[in-house]
């Protein structure tokens, strides 16, 4: 029968006698007048709102990545040594432990640091305790003059929460310290507090310093007074004594407990006479010499802005320059609510302040991640509340008032049971669970809306108006067509539900360090679905009965058309009753598809990337200068580059770390920043104005004072990087190249030269490497035939030179009211160790007593410092690193830019260098290089997505034909899937967005989506064919009459998603989904139809009419 476009203006009706109610209606009807629904949505909300309560609060996910550093001591060895006779045979070990994932190590003169990474999830107390019993199983095989392996387990928790600064005008660092180890014992009292670290300051300290020419002329050495410190600093219970009936302790008094108990120490006897400590030293009660500064200074704009201190300055703009500073890093337990520990924290500093802070010192809060976890929380709690409230209102005027408060009901009850999932998952609420909660109001609704819309339907049926107008007991005949209604959809929801979650839950099983960081997505989301579709079938006919009683439920009027839908018919016609337009249509789709998918992504007008960089409050400046640089000249290069920091208009204060690390964060857990220290590094941490006090994001901020501070660097010769907090799981740089090959120094050259290349290439900056600068060392070689002659060993006249150099401490000063061990420090005088002329000019005294000079069992040679060798997996690898920047921030363009001009370098070496993607090379024999940095984390994350979303696709297929009976009635269905992406790409470009993990993460999500609404379409074909309506005007009826549920339910996504868009981070899913959404519905509508048409046309002359049931129809179409 060849029918007019127009011959079809409505619909036929469903028949209008009583069906037996299936699985769904049996369910709903045990629920419907049941007196425990009400209890049941009352608990629901319980349970969420208890939840919510129970759940600890933090910013970011906490992913559990095992981590420990072993350490190893080989005095005096070069640095080749301590590789083959300590790092070598340790990594070997090490790697023979099941579950270890990375070792990384490196070898220097005189020490070895292996660092060890398990893979994520595994147990961290197994894993550290499996590293112990190995090591420790084979003490045995330690060299002789190797010390034993120091263990330090790292985790996530070791991440300090809470950083407090104490500065103060003319207040000394020595003075900030003491003050800060007194709020230190009393914040380790707060409940849930961990470690407690202070930064910064010089700790008090007992200094001896000892004069060679008294010494000399009492013919004494600085090994006797080290001896005598050793000796007379003691204390020993000799025993209990018994005197009448009663028993009393015996000891010896003599520890040193003030600086005059050290100057009495007898040190040596001279012509019969004592000669004392003062005799031969200066003892001075004061603080230890300068091996790290810690400096604070204010930006420009904290005169107009309230910083945030639990002891307010009157006058901050006094403060135009740095003050010496002290910090105190506060980290929590692990499980402990970051947002209460820092609240304690800061509430019982505000109760002892005035006991403890003086009047010109000021303590001021430069990180507090509780703080940041709460305003995230709240934000995104009050954004989920938006989104709630804005899909109910699209409810309200799609669907009616009736209709929306029913769907409002459904709303908070299934987000509550979700919410209380995650107690089970093991969650905290944090900005991914959050958006986990917000991603899924788009789709937890679309149950909800395809119950509730279907009974509006069956409502405004002519018959089922007969039915309640003439019906005796009113209430029963509406309760019988809720069920009805409930029933006709409830098999197609159930497979629509189970799509969903096929499409979703695949993504849980991402691996590496995103998979936990995303993970509460795909499992908060599918057990929202689950939620949703049992309130879809317990509470919401309930809700209906309660809402409808009384009266019209307003929703939209069966059989009438508006125009969009008599068109659609009009075009709908043609493509179906004339095949050949029908063919055109999809095969002009199809090239639309790949002509935007290649373009976009091809002409770089949608860039690829692994996640853009969050707007946060902070960032970190590393400053690495050449080795052998002083103290005081790192120091003047961070001065230079704070004082530009203060004129940037956002920044409000920052913290200058010379020498030493400053409090680390996530990025310097696994970067291992708290490792730096020495008189070449350090770091500036930079405090922003909050997000809403500003205008530019700080990653704009970031691009923005790279220049300038890079042009200070140049001018000292410091190498700079701008670290910003990585958006998601951190990595030693954006953009590695490890450099492999069978000699490290072929390896170093060329590293050089990929770092040269490195410099030249336009968008990649904050070039470095792994390599230390040329540093003269000198070697006092010893003369061992004079040094026997004389009775001297080679281990005095080290201890001589460490003495004088370094110092030596040779014990403690008792002082009780000390809250820090107060070390006696003996050194000699700063202007007898100027030169190595006066180190040479030391004595050591010789078996027969007398004094023998180091310059007579000495010989001076000068050398290189060697240089660090690096391991990967226990091959030597040198890294060169870079961070990109510009337009095209993406690490995939610079390895592209990068590759053909490595490539070229090949006479440099004599070999081909080979280049490995993914892989370490399975040998060193051959020169070659692997890209690493965050270009290995995308091709995990977007491998793991590829694999996850052809599981989706498997799955997708199977649930659909085990439905429909059919193997080629889903490639109708699933033909939707793809052209999301005519939207989704578009959409990026347009909003400048990059194409992210998160943007894949909403394609695939949204393909559950898509195949829900084909779903819906296709039952409802089949549910026309088996009324009797022929196959072309059933394809065609489907569209028009299916369409409002499939757009109420891309409208509920859209405003659901549409609140994710201010995040940099999850905008990409919120992109993906909306504009998917949107292209896959308007698409979809028409091309599942033809396809479905086009696939079954030929068995049109072998299907009866009408079928009796769907099984017949399924029988009679099967391919």
């Amino acid at each position: 029968m060849q029918d007019s476009p127009n011959s079809h203006n409505g619909h036929q009706s469903p028949p209008t006698h009583h069906h037996k109610l299936g699985f769904v209606g049996q369910l709903a009807k045990k629920f419907i007048d049941s007196k425990l629904t009400p209890l049941i949505i009352i608990v629901a909300i319980l349970l969420g709102i208890g939840a919510t309560l129970m759940l600890p609060r933090e910013e970011e996910p906490q992913i559990t990545v095992p981590m420990a550093d072993v350490f190893v001591q080989m005095p005096g060895a070069s640095a080749k040594d301590v590789e083959q006779r300590v790092t070598a045979p340790m990594e070997k070990l090490i790697k023979e432990l099941p579950g270890v994932e990375y070792v990384y190590s490196t070898s220097r003169a005189g020490s070895s640091v292996v660092i060890v990474r398990f893979l994520v999830g595994q147990n961290t107390e197994d894993s550290i305790v499996q590293l112990y019993n190995k090591l420790y199983a084979n003490f045995d095989r330690i060299p002789a003059g190797v010390s034993q392996p120091l263990i330090k387990s790292r985790a996530i928790n070791d991440v300090p929460i809470l950083a407090l600064t104490l500065s103060g005008d003319g207040v000394t660092g020595t003075e900030l310290r003491q003050i800060a180890a007194q709020l230190d014992e009393q914040i380790k009292q707060i409940p849930d507090v961990s470690e407690t670290t202070l930064i910064g300051g010089q700790k008090r300290q007992l200094r001896v310093e000892l004069d060679p020419a008294r010494l000399k002329a009492y013919g004494i050495t600085p090994i006797e007074i080290s001896q005598a410190f050793q000796s007379q600093n003691s204390e020993l219970t000799g025993g209990a004594l018994s005197q009448n009936n009663q028993s009393f302790l015996v000891r010896t008094q003599s520890f040193i407990r003030s600086p005059e108990d050290a100057k009495g120490i007898v040190v040596a006897v001279a012509n019969n006479q004592p000669v004392y400590l003062r005799d031969v030293a200066t003892v001075t009660d004061g603080s230890e010499e300068p091996a790290s500064y810690v400096l604070f200074g204010y930006g420009d704009i904290a005169q107009q802005h309230s910083s945030k201190e639990t002891n307010k300055a009157e006058n901050i703009t006094k403060h135009t320059g740095e003050m010496e500073a002290v910090t105190i890093a506060i980290a929590k337990r692990g499980g402990a609510n970051a947002i209460q520990v820092s609240h304690r924290v800061l509430h019982k500093l505000e109760q002892i302040k005035h006991n403890y802070l003086p009047k010109n010192v000021k303590l001021t809060v430069t990180r507090d991640y509780g703080e940041t976890a709460a305003e995230r929380s709240n934000e995104l709690l009050f954004h989920m509340l938006i989104a709630v409230g804005s899909v109910t209102l699209l409810m309200w005027f799609a669907m009616g008032k009736k209709e929306a408060m029913v769907v409002a009901v459904s709303i908070p009850v299934t987000l509550s049971l979700t919410l209380a999932s995650f107690v089970f998952y093991g969650f905290s609420l944090n900005r991914v669970t959050f958006f986990a909660l917000i991603f899924s109001i788009g789709i937890l609704v679309d149950d909800a809306i395809v119950v509730v819309e279907n009974v509006g339907r069956h409502l405004e049926l002519p018959e089922n108006k007969t039915r309640l107008k003439f019906s005796k007991n009113r209430q029963r005949t509406l309760r019988q067509i809720v069920l009805e209604a409930v029933d006709e959809v409830g098999n197609p929801t159930i497979l629509a539900t189970v799509a969903v979650i096929a499409a979703i839950l695949p993504m849980a099983f991402v691996g590496g360090l995103m998979g936990p960081y995303m993970r509460p997505i795909p499992l908060g989301a599918s057990a929202a679905m689950i939620f949703s579709a049992l309130v879809a079938f317990i509470i919401v006919p309930w809700t209906t009965i309660q809402v409808f009683t009384g009266g019209s439920h307003g929703g939209h009027q069966e059989g009438e058309e508006d125009a969009l839908t008599k068109l659609y018919r009009r075009f709908m016609y043609p493509l179906i009753h004339y095949p050949k337009r029908g063919t055109t249509f999809l095969i002009a789709t199809t090239l639309a598809l790949v002509v935007i998918v290649v373009g976009l992504a091809g002409f770089k007008l949608v860039i690829l990337k692994m996640l853009p960089f969050d707007n946060k409050s902070e960032l970190q400046v590393v400053v690495n200068m050449p080795e052998g640089t002083t103290l005081e000249q790192t120091a003047r290069v961070t001065r230079e580059m704070g004082q530009y920091l203060a004129s940037v208009p956002e920044v409000i204060n920052y913290q200058s770390y010379v020498g030493t690390s400053s409090p680390y964060n996530f990025n310097g857990l696994v970067r291992h920043y708290f490792l730096r220290s020495g008189s070449n590094v350090a770091d500036i941490q930079v405090n922003f104005l909050p997000r809403e006090d500003r205008k530019r994001q700080s990653h704009d901020i970031a691009k923005a004072i790279r220049p300038k501070l890079k042009e200070i660097g140049d001018r000292y010769s410091a190498r700079i990087q701008i670290a910003e907090i990585p958006p998601g799981p951190p990595v030693l740089q954006t953009l590695v190249t490890e450099i492999y090959g069978p000699e490290y120094k072929g390896q170093i050259d060329l590293a050089k030269e990929i770092y040269q290349l490195y410099k030249s290439t336009d968008g990649v900056v904050d070039v470095d490497w792994y390599v230390e600068s040329p540093q003269t060392d000198y070697h006092l070689v010893i003369d061992r035939e004079k040094a026997t002659l004389n009775g001297i060993s080679p281990t005095q006249i080290s201890q001589v030179l460490q003495m004088a150099i370094s110092g030596q401490n040779v014990g403690l000063l008792h002082d009780e009211n000390s809250r820090e061990d107060v070390a006696i420090n003996l050194r000699f005088s700063q202007s007898s160790r100027t030169s190595l002329e006066d180190l040479k000019a030391l004595n050591v005294k010789g078996t027969n007593g007398n004094l023998v000079p180091l310059s007579s069992l000495v010989k001076t040679e000068t050398a290189t410092v060697d240089t660090s060798i690096y391991h990967k997996n226990l091959q030597p690898v040198v890294y060169v690193l870079g961070d990109v920047s510009g337009r095209v921030e993406s690490s995939v363009y610079a390895m592209l830019a990068l590759q053909p001009q490595i490539d070229k370098l090949t006479p440099a070496v004599g070999a081909k260098i080979q280049t490995y993607l993914t892989e370490q090379p399975p040998t060193t024999e051959t020169y070659s290089i692997k890209w690493d940095g965050e270009w290995q984390v995308t091709y995990e994350v977007f491998r793991d997505l590829s694999i996850a979303f052809a599981v989706v696709m498997l799955l997708i297929y199977a649930l659909v034909v085990g439905w429909f009976q059919s193997f080629t009635t889903p490639l109708a269905i699933m033909a939707a899937i793809p052209f999301s992406l005519v939207g989704i790409m578009p959409a990026h470009w347009l909003m400048g967005s990059f194409f992210t993990a998160t943007s894949m993460i909403g394609f695939i999500a949204g393909a559950g989506i898509v195949v829900r609404n084909s779903i819906i379409l296709v039952d409802f074909i089949e549910l026309r064919l088996k009324e009797g309506m022929p196959l072309e005007e059933a394809v065609i009826d489907a569209g028009a009459v299916r369409f409002r549920p499939m757009l109420l339910t891309a409208a509920a996504v859209i405003v659901g998603s549409a609140i994710i868009l201010a995040d940099p981070i999850f905008q990409g899913l919120a992109i993906s989904l909306m504009a998917g959404e949107v292209a896959s519905l308007l698409l979809s509508r028409s091309a599942v139809p033809i396809l479905y048409y086009k696939l079954w046309r030929k068995h049109k002359s072998s299907v009866p009419e009408p079928f009796a049931d769907k099984e017949t129809a399924i029988a009679n179409f099967e391919i």
